[in-house]
């Protein structure tokens, strides 16, 4: 080639030919393409929450490469979408800096006998707008920044937008160049590997590189350089060779061509690639793709085949509360309330004089404080004498376990963690569930109130009424006369009758109210147990099944989001 090429680091202004031309470090990148593949920043968003989702659930290896390419693929789709960054790696002696140079059309990038000999990357641009910031995000030294320029560039105007690299060598004994190597060939649109007869099958490329890459067939290009060392027939049995040597380490269909940097149009078939690559403008998305592929699978691996449960089913929602209940105590609350119904109710229907003769005799029952039961039954509840723990952890095993039978292991283990995750506060919360259910004891039914006040009625009137017999009697012993029917003795069977009758209706009464509580005392029961059990639904749903289901419909969007970042 004739035409020139000089460094990008000279005044603005220089004439082409006569001086560098720059590469200005802050040339604002035109806007990238609206779509940089089809469905490409789709899956990006979708790799980007299957991150998220993964965050404490799924391996930190897997988690950090994703990050990594998130930002990578974030930062790049920010830059020039009209360059194409390709890169030359090789061994020593590969002859890709002189490749490199046949390309550019000078000597930029300094050849020699002397191993290695390029320690740095080596750019040359064509096309200046945007090539800036894509070269300050590839790090690449503002010394070793060369563009093409001038009417030499506008004749070769088929690599506008290539952004060609020359590599330190990958078997290079500096650390420093190996790791050069290794930073590039993770950021470049295009990857040409550099090979030579001699060693193309060279392990060290092979196992670091062309074995770790092989899924990027699509953005690699394999050079065999030098074949003017060899014959006709040798160039074909060596291009043979490498490639049944690439398809055997898991490349589909290799790209190979042959160059010779000193053969006239020796570089010509390279060159082609070059630019139908950089006319394309698809390797940048390409190579963006199959590196999401890449991961994408890596997460894929965390997706059971089986379409997971959205909710816990009715069945275990139902065992968790009875479980919840039985821990908490729930039968035997209820029981206590109703005797404790029975119990106060005794208060309001019972004959007079029988409720006052038990609280004469020493019945311990008959000693509590009625009024202050709720308080007392309230403060059972708290504490230590609430739920047991250790039932209530038995109850979140059964329930997590059956969820996450045929879950991935990572998933299954996030769904016992999720069922967990509030058992603590369990315990508590179930007695305070308890608690809110009992019932005020300073309300009563209206009838009671009825009932007692027809009972102290008629004690009233058997009072009276014995009164009544016994003045009726002083006077008949007292031989004395009483005005009206205070002095009728002949009145004595009848007011003892209406005393008994009295007596008999208020027995009878006691007897009628003490059938209707205890049916209404069962009924109290049962809506005691209702209530109850919808405390203790309502610490189930807020406690264990909202983070379960939370949990389950995260894997569910996982799943998704797997098949989307799969491009499927």
């Amino acid at each position: 080639m004739t035409t020139s090429a000089v460094p990008a680091n000279s005044p603005a202004g220089s004439p082409a030919g006569t001086g560098p031309i720059p590469v200005p470090a802050d040339a604002v990148a035109p806007p990238a393409e609206p779509a940089a593949a089809p469905g490409l920043t789709d899956r990006l968003d979708g790799l980007d929450r299957l991150v998220r989702a993964g965050t404490g659930r799924l391996d930190r290896p897997l988690l950090e490469d994703a990050g990594a390419l998130l930002d990578r693929a974030g930062q790049r789709l920010k830059l020039s979408g009209e360059h194409t960054v390709v890169t030359l790696a090789g061994g020593t002696g590969s002859g890709k800096s002189s490749l490199f140079n046949a390309i550019c059309g000078l000597e930029l990038s300094p050849p020699g006998m002397r191993r290695p000999m390029t320690s740095k990357a080596h750019a040359c641009v064509w096309g200046l707008d945007g090539a800036g910031p894509l070269l300050d995000w590839l790090d690449v030294d503002k010394k070793h920044r060369f563009a093409r320029a001038g009417a030499t560039e506008r004749s070769d105007g088929s690599l506008q937008g290539l952004v060609l690299l020359d590599l330190p060598d990958h078997d290079s004994i500096q650390a420093m160049h190996r790791a050069e190597v290794d930073r590039f060939v993770t950021v470049a649109d295009l990857l040409v590997w550099v090979v030579d007869p001699q060693k193309y099958a060279d392990a060290a490329l092979h196992r670091n590189y062309i074995i770790p890459f092989a899924r990027h067939t699509g953005v690699t290009l394999i050079v065999l350089n030098q074949v003017d060392r060899l014959g006709p027939a040798e160039i074909d049995d060596c291009v043979a060779d490498l490639r049944r040597l690439l398809e055997a380490e898991g490349l589909a269909d290799p790209r190979i061509v042959t160059s010779s940097a000193v053969a006239e149009d020796g570089v010509t078939g390279f060159r082609d690639v070059l630019v139908d690559t950089v006319a394309a403008r698809r390797a940048r998305s390409e190579r963006l793709s199959t590196d999401v592929d890449r991961i994408a699978e890596r997460f894929a691996e965390h997706r059971g085949p089986a379409e997971p449960p959205a909710t816990i089913d009715d069945g275990r929602r139902a065992e968790l509360v009875q479980a919840f209940g039985d821990a908490a105590g729930a039968p035997a609350v209820a029981e206590a309330m109703e005797s404790a119904y029975e119990l106060r109710a005794a208060d309001f229907i019972d004959w007079p004089v029988t409720t006052l003769v038990n609280r004469l005799r020493s019945d311990p029952l008959r000693r509590m404080r009625l009024t202050e039961l709720r308080e007392e039954l309230r403060d059972a509840f708290t504490g230590p004498v609430g739920a047991q723990q250790g039932d209530v952890d038995v109850a979140l095993q059964g329930v997590a376990e059956g969820v996450a039978a045929e879950l991935p292991v990572h998933w299954a283990r996030s769904v016992r963690t999720a069922a967990r995750s509030r058992a603590a506060e369990i315990p508590e919360a179930l007695g305070e569930s308890l608690r809110a259910a009992l019932p005020s004891f300073n309300q009563v039914p209206r009838w009671w109130w009825l009932v007692k006040t027809w009972q102290y009625f008629l004690a009233l009137v058997a009072g009276l009424g014995t009164v009544w017999i016994a003045v009726l009697v002083g006077y008949g012993l007292m031989d004395a006369t009483a005005p009206g029917p205070l002095g009728d003795a002949g009145l004595i069977p009848y007011v003892a009758v209406l005393v008994l009758c009295t007596l008999g209706m208020g027995r009878l009464t006691t007897s009628a109210c003490r059938n209707l509580v205890a049916l209404s005392s069962a009924k109290h029961g049962d809506k005691m147990e209702e209530h109850m059990r919808e405390g203790i639904e309502r610490v189930a749903r807020e406690k264990v099944v909202e983070p379960v289901e939370a949990d389950l419909r995260t894997y569910a969007a996982f799943r998704h989001d797997v098949t989307l970042a799969l491009g499927r």
